[in-house]
């Protein structure tokens, strides 16, 4: 009887054992570490989010089985990220993934060890965080979105879109980025200004209180459109840069589609959400064991260019229709 009741019993556990195996959790694999400036929660936050796991889920990476995600908020306030990166670099992640200029700085002052994938990088090379873009030469590799070579163009197409403009303001956040970058950024936009035959005005803001002045500013000085250089806190005080510039009513030109989509008149840039999306490459090569430092930096190949024609007709103005074919997106 106590044979046949073992027979039972291991005849039932061999049935078993499958499903139970099944139901166990998977090897948990890489651990990647991700920071980003915005709330996860925030729309941005997961637009950026979900961008990087598409990118991982091209390249066979399951979030839960080959990799598990450790991301970092910082709610749209700069001043949190050196915490957030020094806690994910005492995680001990794999690699850690950021989101910015002001991102990769903080992670790279929590390590110099761990490998770092930065998503979206303004000058990587005068902003110190790579020695150049074909060597990176640290930890730190990923992609960037031409900071200082876009300004140039972004004046051309507000030019174009406005022939007769002929003074234009540049809100500029000096602190945004390294003294190098930010002065490349000026250098070239006021070459491409005085080829155009604009006169450019620079107007400095170090933090949101000072945006009334600026436009007060720009006003007295009778600009009559508005560049708006990349900068992270610029970008998180977009909807009152929008609502500031259709007081004053200036057109705007900026770097980023979600100044348009709030009311903005233009934008051209790198899409940011497909440099996110590709930085699961240099993710993929490092897990494989390449090095950061020998992976070269990445440029944008996919840009867009978004007009929104309801502000156009707020402001009296009439885009030419050959821009507007040249756009991919127009807001009407």
């Amino acid at each position: 009887m106590r044979l046949i009741r073992f027979t039972v019993v291991l005849a039932v556990g061999l049935v078993l054992a499958p499903i139970v195996a099944e139901t166990q959790p998977t090897a948990k694999g890489a651990h990647i570490g991700c920071l980003m400036t915005p709330s996860l929660e925030s729309s941005e936050g997961r637009a950026l989010l979900d961008a990087f796991r598409q990118g991982l889920r091209e390249r066979g990476h399951l979030e839960g089985q080959s990799i598990v995600i450790e991301c970092r908020g910082a709610d749209g306030k700069i001043e949190r990220l050196p915490g957030l990166a020094t806690e994910l670099a005492r995680l001990k992640v794999d690699l850690i993934v950021v989101m910015g200029t002001a991102v990769a700085r903080a992670a790279q002052q929590a390590t110099t060890s761990i490998p770092i994938v930065a998503a979206i990088m303004g000058g990587p090379v005068g902003d110190g965080l790579v020695a150049s873009i074909a060597r990176p030469g640290g930890n730190i590799t990923g992609l960037t979105f031409l900071g200082p070579e876009l300004v140039p163009e972004r004046l051309e197409l507000l030019k174009e879109a406005l022939p007769k403009v002929s003074r234009v303001a540049a809100l500029l956040h000096p602190g945004a980025f390294s003294a190098r970058t930010t002065r490349e950024m000026v250098q070239r936009t006021e070459v491409a200004a005085r080829t155009l035959g604009v006169q450019l005005q620079l107007v400095e803001v170090r933090s949101p209180d000072e945006l009334d002045r600026a436009f007060s500013t720009m006003t007295r000085d009778r600009a009559s459109a508005l560049i708006v250089f990349p900068s992270p806190m610029l970008f998180n005080e977009r909807r009152r840069i929008v609502d500031l510039a259709a007081k004053h009513r200036l057109p705007a030109m900026s770097n980023a589609r979600e100044f348009v989509e709030l009311g903005g008149l233009i934008a051209y840039g790198a899409s940011i959400t497909d440099l996110v999306r590709r930085s699961a490459t240099h993710v993929d090569k490092i897990l494989k064991g390449a090095r950061p430092g020998d992976l070269p930096v990445e440029q944008p190949t996919k840009f867009e260019l978004v007009i929104n024609l309801k502000t156009a007709k707020a402001l009296g103005l009439t885009i030419p229709q050959t821009l507007l074919l040249q756009a991919d997106q127009v807001i009407e």
